[in-house]
């Protein structure tokens, strides 16, 4: 479906709804109540995704299963809590092109970096700097620049920033980079997504430049995982790590996941930092004193995971198999085109989406060019009429219809809504 065959009535978007063979996974999430006499448009699933309704199920599984088996329940639960972490294992490999042995579900996204960084962050005097993405979350680069430190180097030194165009000559730069810097590079660290423009960077294309420079390549996927299409053992990348808090629905906070590639499998483990977890399963419960790798991505675990942090994600993740992540992708893809059609239909001139149209995921970064609006009241004026999205200084307006539980409607409200803001702000 292309921009030329959309409508601009609300018959239409529910007509939409009515074809659409995900619809009813709407009604398996909760959403926030009505407010204001309006009902709730979310559209901030690349902030925090909504809770499925079945994650109260699964947890109730879980404390049954405290309460029947104690201790026993590592072996005895209906998912033992022994080895909870693989029940992610299938779902994750689905969702990131991996291979399940690649994959791991662990602590949090900038914990996770750091865990992998060292490993894969070894810098020596000729080696030592680390590439980033200019406008990198602040995160990646607070933990960067701190890994820098930690091995005796300048950040003035030895952090290099590159800023992606939106042209299709935005990588040359990049190429540019590591031709003139790459054997000084260790380490090439960016984002699948752009975060605040929602611009999918050219994953391939880098983890191959990086390997030609014999650079190690890491990916930041937190707004790429359960959003847009990865293909991460073919690309090849040295390791990747992600939240689960956005798209893939696990809740606050909840535990994150890694890919190590498996070409860097079944080593001693004398470059990682290790723990009961990191210990092979035949021999983790003998308590000997002999450290015994793990063979796969559990080395780089260190400690037994969360089990009530876990089961959301679980639940979500049983989502999406069962939704099946290429029709939640194509419908994605409509659903941010209808939003975009909407936006240059109802206001052109005056709000744009400065999201590359074939470069994105379910994110549309809306900057107001009419220099008589204010971006930010309009803002604070749909979050009055219930439409829940985000705000990134400093002035960009962030919305992202997720498949998985929103519709073409709430597409159609968010732009309705979005005019009785300006009528009301232009007054």
């Amino acid at each position: 479906m292309n921009n030329f065959n959309f409508e601009t009535n609300r018959t239409y978007a529910q007509s939409l709804d009515s074809q659409d063979d995900l619809a009813h996974y709407r009604s398996e999430f909760l959403f926030p109540d009505d407010k204001n006499g309006y009902s709730c448009v979310y559209l901030c699933g690349n902030s925090l995704g909504l809770q499925p309704k079945k994650v109260k199920q699964y947890l109730n599984e879980e404390l049954d299963d405290w309460s029947k088996y104690g201790v026993h329940g590592h072996t005895k639960a209906g998912r033992p809590w022994l080895t909870y972490h693989l029940q992610a294992r299938s779902g994750f490999a689905e969702l990131t092109g991996s291979l399940e042995h690649e994959v791991i579900a662990m602590n949090t996204l900038t914990v996770n970096l750091h865990m992998l960084m060292t490993t894969f962050y070894r810098p020596n005097q000729k080696r030592f700097k680390i590439l980033i993405e200019s406008t990198a979350f602040p995160s990646d680069r607070f933990a960067a620049e701190s890994q820098i430190r930690l091995h005796g180097f300048d950040p003035k030194e030895a952090l290099i920033e590159w800023q992606p165009k939106d042209d299709e000559l935005f990588i040359d730069d990049l190429q540019q980079i590591i031709a003139a810097q790459g054997d000084e590079i260790a380490l090439i660290l960016v984002p699948g997504i752009q975060y605040y423009s929602g611009q999918v960077l050219p994953m391939q294309e880098i983890c191959q430049m990086a390997k030609n420079a014999g650079c190690n390549v890491g990916l930041d996927l937190a707004h790429a995982i359960g959003n847009i299409e990865l293909e991460l053992h073919k690309w090849a990348p040295d390791f990747a790590a992600w939240c689960t808090y956005k798209y893939l629905n696990g809740g606050p906070g909840s535990v994150g996941g890694a890919f190590i590639h498996e070409a860097h499998h079944g080593s001693a483990g004398n470059e990682q930092l290790l723990g009961w977890w990191s210990n092979d399963l035949e021999s983790r419960f003998k308590m000997g004193a002999e450290f015994v790798a793990a063979k796969d991505a559990d080395l780089w675990q260190v400690s037994n995971p969360p089990v009530f942090s876990l089961t959301p994600v679980i639940t979500s993740l049983h989502m999406f198999h069962e939704a099946s992540f290429k029709k939640l992708r194509k419908k994605s893809i409509q659903l941010t085109n209808y939003m975009d059609f909407l936006i240059q239909d109802s206001f052109k001139g005056r709000i744009e989406s400065i999201t590359p149209p074939l470069n994105r995921g379910c994110q549309l970064s809306l900057v107001i060019l009419d220099k008589s609006l204010n971006g930010k009241a309009i803002f604070n004026s749909l979050t009055e009429k219930n439409v829940i999205g985000d705000w990134r200084e400093p002035n960009v307006i962030r919305m992202a219809p997720t498949p998985l539980y929103n519709s073409f409607e709430d597409v159609y409200e968010f732009v309705e809504r979005l005019k009785e803001a300006i009528t009301e702000n232009n007054i």
